[in-house]
């Protein structure tokens, strides 16, 4: 029986879930459709998959992000593993539309106008989620201020800051002057938005007031990976908007501190993961904050063979992934003849685009993500001779690498030119191909299609990742570090693998160990069982969907988010 105050309750929540957009979600990069170049990786997917989420679930939200009109980069790689960075010619007025209202704001003491392009998500159920993408490339404005939104993460200090004062401060006027006066929740997806709590605070001029109304979500377990300023150059950029009594709060090592900034004015705020969240809580110390594990869109991220699948045997699993838990019941059979019909189509991909040569019937490894250094995309192939041995021992091994480096990570680019290098050196011993310009339609291809997802970053540096859950969706084994969401989603031999002696999710990666871990389990174990018990095989893939697919989506994830901060 529900007493008074839960009918209240109750009500209230569906009031919040029927009324206009109460919740502005700010991100840096918002990778919501396959055409727009807005994103660079995960930040950006998860916060395209929350978006529609939000819409499968009639959230009422509105999506705030930079238009960035050339992306992050299309990537070349030459013959020899160089990565070349060219611009994206994305044809904007095709995929969005440009609105009427013009906002500004102040950037070293002059005024830049913005103005916001408008797409339109619409949910399974009807519901749409509109996602403003800001532009300042505008007449009138000086020819340095219109590129801010031209290229995502691009250029030095000055323009980053410059990029994120138009995100936030200039984020929160656009909504006001395109009419939404009801937004109860700022929630700013990494600290790129922070800059829009002063423009709140000064608004209202009461600190409480604006804490009230933003949450925050971190995503970054390194130091150097959030965004800090120097101060005079924050001062001179900023102006009077920034107040000196917070100064101290917001500030370290007289540096304007975005992660720092977003804490202080926010009553909610969360890692993206449960691991993630204890060392949020160790970097920050004094502050409250929460956990509120990653998740990818369900419907996205399923390859068509297995939506029909899932079609036929879990109706209703669209708009309630949680239904996968019943992929118990589906007959192995069904399972691999989807995954092979997924199979089929990158092997085809690779061998047509790249001359890969390989076969579809040879054991498949994925590794596709942003190629840096703490990720180890190398580890793999530290030890070729081993790699080829277990290969001769154990049955063909295929290798199928994607991603791209930032423009001036020269750890990263150097990895990318040794995969070429290995490549070269085994000489299709074991088959290697690298795809290129990796990007939403590139990842829907490898995460379905291959037989194993590797997944190899250094502890304690993964906050989450979500590459694995999309494999997971399509029955593929994660073999990954413990580390990050696979601190809760891997059940050794049932769900996939962790690389690393047990029990050591506290203690940094040791390269030399998780090595010989991962030569040794893909030896003994997991080629043993994909080509000797291909049944017990199928069964490991039919956990994946029914034990991570279920719940390690975005609609548990967004139905905790409004439980746990937006309805407060």
């Amino acid at each position: 029986m529900i007493d008074d105050k839960g009918e209240i309750y109750i009500q209230k929540y569906m009031d919040f879930l029927g009324g206009k957009p109460k919740i502005a979600y700010f991100s840096m990069e918002i990778g919501i459709d396959e055409n727009i170049p807005s994103y660079s990786g995960g930040l950006g997917i998860l916060a395209g998959d929350t978006l529609k989420s939000c819409a499968d679930l009639n959230v009422p939200v509105v999506g705030v992000t930079l238009l960035s009109q050339n992306g992050y980069f299309y990537q070349k790689i030459d013959e020899n593993g160089n990565q070349i960075e060219l611009p994206i010619d994305f044809d904007v007025p095709k995929f969005l539309q440009k609105l009427p209202s013009i906002t500004s704001v102040n950037i070293e003491g002059r005024e830049v106008k913005v103005q916001a392009w408008l797409y339109q998500y619409k949910g399974i159920g009807g519901y749409i989620v509109p996602v403003f993408f800001l532009d300042t490339n505008i007449d009138g404005n000086l020819d340095w201020d219109r590129t801010l939104t031209k290229y995502l993460y691009g250029g030095d200090n000055k323009y980053r800051l410059a990029q994120e004062i138009v995100l936030g401060i200039g984020g929160v006027r656009i909504l006001k002057t395109l009419g939404y006066k009801t937004i109860s929740k700022y929630h700013m997806n990494e600290g790129h938005a922070a800059l829009g709590t002063l423009e709140i605070f000064n608004l209202c001029n009461d600190v409480e007031k604006v804490r009230q109304q933003c949450v925050f979500t971190t995503h970054t377990p390194i130091a150097a990976g959030h965004d800090q300023f120097a101060l005079p150059l924050a001062k001179s950029m900023l102006g009077n908007i920034l107040p000196d009594f917070i100064i101290n709060d917001v500030t370290f090592e007289n540096k304007l501190n975005m992660t720092r900034l977003a804490l202080f004015f926010s009553h909610y705020v969360n890692g993206v993961a449960k691991k993630h969240g204890e060392v949020s809580r160790i970097m920050f110390p004094g502050y409250s904050i929460d956990s509120i594990t990653n998740g990818i869109h369900s419907s996205t991220w399923v390859s068509e063979s297995f939506k029909k699948l899932f079609n036929k045997t879990i109706p209703g699993w669209l708009s309630d992934p949680y239904l996968l838990r019943s992929a118990q019941s589906i007959e192995k059979t069904q399972i691999w003849d989807a995954h092979v019909q997924a199979k089929q189509e990158l092997i085809n991909f690779v061998n047509t685009n790249y001359n890969a040569s390989m076969n579809c019937d040879d054991f498949t490894i994925g590794f596709a993500r942003r190629q840096t250094a703490y990720k180890r995309p190398d580890l793999l192939i530290s030890d070729p001779k081993r790699l080829m041995q277990i290969a001769e021992k154990k049955g063909p091994i295929q290798i199928i690498y994607a991603g791209k480096a930032h423009p001036k990570d020269a750890s990263g680019k150097e990895a990318i030119k040794n995969i070429f290098h290995v490549m070269k050196t085994i000489n299709g011993k074991v088959k290697i191909t690298f795809i290129q310009n990796y990007d939403i339609t590139i990842s829907k291809l490898i995460i379905a299609g291959v037989d194993l997802w590797l997944n190899t970053p250094r502890r304690p540096r993964e906050a989450s990742g979500t590459s694995g859950m999309k494999a997971a969706h399509n029955g593929v084994p994660q073999f990954s570090t413990l580390d990050g969401w696979w601190l809760e989603g891997c059940i050794e031999n049932i769900t996939g693998w962790a690389i690393g002696p047990e029990k050591t999710e506290h203690e940094e990666s040791d390269d030399k160990i998780d090595s010989y871990d991962l030569y040794d389990k893909l030896e003994k174990l997991i080629m043993p069982k994909f080509y000797q018990d291909r049944d017990n095989w199928i069964r490991t893939m039919r956990s994946c969907i029914a034990l991570n697919a279920s719940f390690f989506n975005t609609n548990r994830m967004i139905q905790q988010y409004v439980l746990n901060a937006y309805f407060m």
